[in-house]
């Protein structure tokens, strides 16, 4: 029973596609029923972040077939038809357990290293154990996946240096006001990458956190651990007057903040500069903002120019990690029964889209 993966990231497909195939957390168990309903797969688990779309399969069918079966799941779950070229990859073992490795260690991040996608791995495998979604194979694949990262993060330097996309989009409010003292700051969504992003603001010398969130007690707990104030989600505009910096990263399935809502708003600043930093996939708000004067919004692949310079830091510890992880991929292959059926490969090329 072959493990596959087809999926699309930020490597393969910038964020206007990705959003359109994300799956909020409240609906990945349905879609995983209906996925092993389908037969395309006996166990699966579906991951679903800002840079990544993926689904980890165990099929007993042929991996060229399961893989084109599960990329029409994903078009036909979220309703699309259109080509997409090579936006949608699949690949088959060994290709595929070393994707996964190379997942939970960061090492196939935009900031090479990051810690926060274990977790969401983590969360991701539990939700699929949890609704019985799993078996034997991918809970084997998955715990040992886990292990490998945290070997890579102990036995080599791969953290080394700035490794969370907060921590980067808090290194971008720098570059646009040299120094976040004295700054104000409106974090919208109270979810992990919220946290950690306004943790990094107060840091660096942010004097204000300001949290806003649909349930008002998320926002005020996380607001009485960082020191700030909690706002209730239907009044949040009424504080742009005073903000320097917006985070926005929420899981709502349209935008937030658009240029007619935002227009008001920025006469009301005196058109005082604006950082608005949407890390949010689906995207919260809408691209047009940008084309107003004194607004500067950053998205999620935005932060790429940043991360790259950590990427060219650290060549050396990946090659290392690389290898690492090839040979636990091997290993965990050899432990597995084999029942090697016609047109089985070693990780193929990915399909495009007729």
């Amino acid at each position: 029973m072959p493990i596959v993966v087809v999926g699309l990231s930020h490597h393969s497909a910038p964020v206007t596609v990705r959003e359109r195939f994300s799956f909020p957390e409240t609906a990945i168990s349905e879609a995983l029923g209906k996925l092993r309903q389908s037969g395309a797969a006996e166990e699966a688990v579906i991951v679903s972040t800002c840079n990544r779309v993926e689904i980890y399969a165990a099929t007993s069918r042929d991996e060229t077939e399961s893989c084109l079966r599960l990329r029409q799941f994903l078009l036909e779950y979220h309703c699309i038809e259109e080509p997409l070229g090579n936006a949608v990859y699949s690949l088959g073992e060994p290709a595929s357990l070393e994707h996964l490795f190379k997942v939970a260690a960061g090492l196939d991040s935009m900031v090479l290293g990051e810690t926060e996608i274990l977790g969401q791995l983590k969360k991701a495998y539990q939700l699929a154990l949890q609704h019985k979604h799993t078996g034997g194979r991918l809970n084997k694949t998955f715990q040992k996946a886990f292990n490998v990262a945290k070997q890579l993060r102990t036995d080599t330097c791969i953290q080394r240096g700035s490794v969370s996309v907060s921590s980067v989009a808090v290194e971008l409010s720098e570059k646009i006001f040299n120094s976040l003292s004295d700054r104000r700051v409106l974090v919208i969504g109270a979810g992990d990458t919220s946290e950690k992003a306004a943790r990094a603001l107060l840091s660096r010398g942010a004097r204000d956190i300001l949290v806003t969130n649909r349930s008002y007690e998320r926002a005020d707990e996380l607001a009485k651990e960082l020191g700030g104030r909690a706002i209730p989600f239907d009044q949040w505009t009424v504080e742009f007057e005073g903000i320097d910096i917006a985070i926005s990263s929420t899981s709502a399935p349209h935008y937030v903040l658009d240029r007619n809502k935002l227009i008001p708003l920025m006469k009301k600043r005196r058109n005082r500069p604006l950082l608005l930093i949407d890390i949010a996939v689906p995207r919260d708000i809408d691209p047009e903002v940008n084309f107003l004067d004194n607004v500067y919004l950053y998205n999620i692949d935005d932060l790429q120019s940043i991360a790259n310079d950590y990427m060219k830091q650290r060549e050396e510890e990946t090659a290392r990690c690389q290898g690492i992880i090839r040979a636990k991929a091997k290993g965990l292959l050899a432990a597995f029964p084999r029942i090697q059926t016609a047109g089985q490969s070693h990780g193929f090329d990915p399909i495009s889209s007729a």
